[in-house]
């Protein structure tokens, strides 16, 4: 089914937004074996509600693959070592696809127009929330700068840099929730409104002092500036600089010196091994190694780690732990599936008519050399809004070929 008849639904845009907000929510989760996160309650009371409306939306390519992928990555489990960790796994990855499924199906019952104002809703409240915690976070610290592995509501202090968290719980995290709000907003900066969500999508990326993230983020603007002819893209270009030029000046005064800090954090590259990645990365490349068909097993890494070298820790790379933990066979799968996005993407031509789209799976995939994402919220929410686009595609596509069939008679 392309599209369902949702003229008799009874939506409203307020169902929508606090769908896609909840999402960012998962910090306040509740622990029942597994975490049980607020947009899964959400979602089941709304498709309870929207039950006579809901409806099963088509599966896309790029969601068989996925699929495939996550079959392949629970079978890798089977003989795993520390098969407990597998099969927590499983059941949180069958958790994850049930409550996509679902919510793909619930976002099928919006136009794209609906869809388009609850992301950047949903993006307002969530930067200004992070901001908000953040602020109160260093208040709370006396404004102190100070700290190494203390937490305060939005602010965590790593190495004595006041890195914000906001809703979440990671900062570099924080970077990749974020991508999706800031391509949203530098593409579709028609309007105030997204043109304060991009600042502020700015300011909060700028406070997480996440070295890989920001880097991302500024790929993701020269991809953009080139794919949208650059002499068109100036004022942008300088309206960002003035921006963050005056930002600057004005954390200065305060004494919150953000240059200062960044320029800190990179020099601190060298000598960190990239917050201690490289050694994971080879610690991971080691495991691969006894076993690189099938992998160690699902979720098996951190308990190899932990029995290794005493430290629970993850890869902080998503393909090289899917290579760890599910061998060639699950990596091959893997990577295809990216691709098959990436190509479905091109041909729908997406990245001309919904840049934002492309950009975002961009920066996700370039984010997943950096982090641990296998199964998680906000890339499953992405996807599910891809579907949704590609469903009012062909929508069009259906009514077009609708409209030429009635003049012909």
């Amino acid at each position: 089914m392309l599209h369902p008849d949702t003229s008799n639904v009874p939506r409203s845009s307020l169902i929508l937004f606090l769908l896609l907000f909840s999402v960012m929510l998962g910090k306040y989760h509740i622990y029942v074996g597994f975490a049980f996160k607020p947009y899964m309650i959400y979602t089941g009371i709304l498709v309870l509600l929207l039950a006579a409306s809901f409806r099963f939306q088509k599966l896309q390519v790029f969601e068989v693959m996925l699929l495939l992928f996550y079959s392949v990555y629970v079978f890798s489990g089977a003989f795993s070592l520390y098969a407990s960790s597998s099969l927590r796994a499983m059941f949180g990855i069958i958790l994850y696809v049930l409550f996509y499924i679902l919510m793909k199906g619930i976002l099928g019952l919006f136009q794209k127009e609906e869809l388009e104002n609850g992301i950047a809703n949903a993006g307002l409240l969530f930067n200004i929330g992070s901001l908000l915690l953040y602020v109160w976070g260093l208040k709370s610290n006396g404004f102190s700068l100070l700290g190494d592995g203390v937490i305060r509501y939005g602010a965590w202090f790593d190495r004595d840099y006041p890195r914000l968290i906001g809703m979440l719980e990671d900062p570099n995290y924080f970077v990749f929730y974020n991508t999706l709000f800031f391509t949203f907003y530098l593409c579709k900066r028609g309007s105030w409104k997204n043109n304060i969500g991009f600042l502020l999508c700015l300011i909060t990326s700028v406070l997480t002092f996440s070295r890989g993230g920001l880097l991302i983020l500024m790929i993701i603007f020269i991809v953009y500036f080139f794919l949208n002819k650059p002499a068109n893209q100036w004022r942008l270009f300088l309206s960002a600089c003035s921006f963050l030029s005056i930002g600057w000046v004005i954390s200065y005064i305060l004494g919150f010196r953000v240059l200062d800090i960044l320029q800190n954090r990179f020099q601190d590259f060298s000598n960190d091994g990239g917050s201690g990645r490289f050694e994971l990365w080879g610690r991971a490349w080691d495991f691969f190694i006894s076993n690189p068909l099938f992998g160690i097993g699902a979720s098996n890494f951190a308990d190899y780690n932990a029995f290794e070298y005493g430290d629970q820790l993850v890869v902080h790379n998503t393909f090289l732990e899917v290579l760890t933990e599910s061998g060639l066979s699950g990596l091959l799968i893997y990577v295809i599936f990216v691709l098959t996005v990436f190509v479905q993407i091109f041909k729908a031509d997406f990245h001309r008519k919904h840049p934002f789209l492309f950009l975002t799976f961009l920066g996700f995939i370039l984010q997943m050399m950096f982090l641990s994402l296998i199964f998680n919220d906000m890339f499953l929410l992405f996807l599910a809004i891809l579907s949704a686009y590609f469903s009012y595609e062909s929508l069009n596509h259906q009514n077009v070929h609708t409209v030429k069939e009635a003049e012909m008679r």
